[in-house]
């Protein structure tokens, strides 16, 4: 088997894969598996200059393939296995989608995408990066803090977007049924390895993550709505000059069921629990990641896949105790022109009544807005706690600006009427809600005069508060 490492952002060395290449050779044969190390390579890319696009390395991580493979650029690649770890996930995944996707995902060489802590829908300490903090960190190590990495990185960034909406449509469960062998899964702890630095930054310690990447941003099986506005006065109308937000779609949509699986005690990174720098041969035996990412390289079909599903949500189950399984949503505001609004309120809704005040007691964890897509803004919540809604009703008001003159948005409310919370959320996933406005123009905004009326002046004209079609 031809496996391939590839770490995550900003490193610098080869020493971060720590002992796991070793350790998983060496185990490989308790597990019917068999493992060369000649046959491993370690992966290596500059993520930490700041000219640098994850495109850019999309190009140049299929030449590195195929340079260790030893194949030219018009040959095809022979299959190969990754093991990745946190933003070496994501890399190869843009990858994959440029040039297989959904489409040609049968051609696709890889077999086996092992992620190790991915921030497949971003990192909430993205923006700590690009912070003062993190360019001192940067400038003492003599590296550059990798910018154009980190707006990709960002929560609800375009780029997160784009690949995540494409895996929409690679339905893995036909292409499996078909024969095709490409297998992604997660693997991922929600264990915080506490130093000084968690006093510093209050996501390094957050709940529901590894201390760098939350459980809901590392899992593919995310939810997807579109709501659109429109004139329909919202039902027992709590607040004046609201319309109903519909959803575009019948169903909410989500992509076919992947390997998720939560390791317990592994933190993103250290050498005392790091999911991947803790993996040592004295201790390789006893590590969880270790035999996890063992048995993700034994699946050789769709029926192998289902089944390490199935175990991983057992798994999961036992794991998290009930009350710290957390989730996001990811709120992207457009108006029916295609214009990203930047200036807008969400005030999320909860009870029979959709009332803010309906909504449970500590269901709130956090809530961050993209610094770059200033359209984006992603809350985290306490699933468990948020489930106890009211009769699970759920709903959300948008209030945008400009909300008065010649140009303006209106009020909008979504309300979950027959659906019920359960069906748009899911424990350590996220959900994206792009939410698209009415873009109302006064009429007065361009209007004829008849010549006989003269040469008025027309400064002083006021909104009519008649619409343009």
């Amino acid at each position: 088997m031809k496996l391939l490492f590839v770490h995550g952002w900003s490193v610098t060395s080869k020493r971060t894969y720590g002992g796991l290449p070793a350790a998983l050779a060496a185990q490989a044969p308790t597990h019917g598996l068999h493992l060369d190390l000649k046959e491993v390579f370690l992966g290596r890319y500059i993520s930490f200059r700041d000219e640098v696009r994850m495109d850019d390395l999309e190009r140049a991580f299929d030449r590195a393939v195929r340079d260790a493979l030893g194949v030219g650029p018009a040959a095809a690649i022979p299959r190969f296995s990754c093991i990745t770890h946190s933003t070496g996930g994501p890399l190869v995944r843009c990858w994959v989608d440029r040039y297989y996707g959904a489409g040609d995902l049968a051609k696709c060489p890889l077999e086996h995408l092992v992620m190790l802590a991915p921030p497949n829908h971003g990192s909430a300490l993205a923006q700590l990066g690009k912070a003062t903090l993190g360019r001192v960190k940067a400038w003492a190590e003599g590296i550059e803090p990798g910018q154009q990495i980190l707006d990709w990185l960002e929560l609800g960034s375009d780029g997160q977007r784009a690949l995540n909406l494409d895996f929409l449509h690679y339905d893995l469960s036909a292409q499996h049924a078909a024969g095709t062998r490409h297998f992604p899964i997660v693997l991922t702890g929600e264990t915080i390895d506490r130093s000084l630095f968690d006093y510093i930054n209050s996501y390094t310690a957050e709940p529901g993550s590894d201390g760098v990447v939350r459980a809901a941003s590392a899992n593919l099986d995310a939810r997807w709505l579109t709501l659109v506005q429109t004139d329909t006065p919202v039902a027992a109308l709590r607040f004046k000059g609201a319309t109903a937000l519909e959803m575009r779609d019948p169903t909410v949509r989500q992509p076919a069921p992947t390997v998720f699986r939560l390791i317990p005690d592994a933190s993103h990174s250290g050498d005392k629990i790091g999911i991947i720098k803790s993996v040592k041969a004295a201790n390789a035996a006893k590590k969880e990641v270790v035999a996890r990412t063992l048995e993700a390289l034994k699946i050789r079909n769709g029926a192998d896949y289902n089944a390490a599903i199935a175990a991983a949500r057992a798994a999961n189950a036992t794991l998290q105790p009930v009350g710290q399984r957390y989730f996001q949503i990811v709120f992207s505001v457009r108006d029916d022109e295609g214009r990203a609004v930047t200036d807008f309120d969400i005030i999320l809704l909860g009870g029979p009544d959709y009332d803010p005040d309906a909504l449970p007691r500590g269901f709130f964890r956090d809530r961050q807005k993209n610094r770059v897509n200033r359209n984006t803004v992603t809350y985290y919540m306490n699933h468990d706690v948020m489930m106890g809604t009211t009769d699970k009703k759920f709903g959300f008001r948008v209030i945008a600006r400009p909300d008065n003159g010649f140009a303006r948005y209106t009020p909008a409310e979504f309300h979950s009427d027959a659906m019920t919370l359960d069906a748009v959320i899911d424990p350590n996933a996220t959900t994206y809600v792009d939410i698209v406005l009415k873009r109302r123009v006064d009429a007065e905004s361009a209007r004829f005069d008849p010549e006989s009326d003269g040469y008025t002046d027309f400064k002083n004209t006021r909104p009519s508060g008649n619409e343009v079609g």
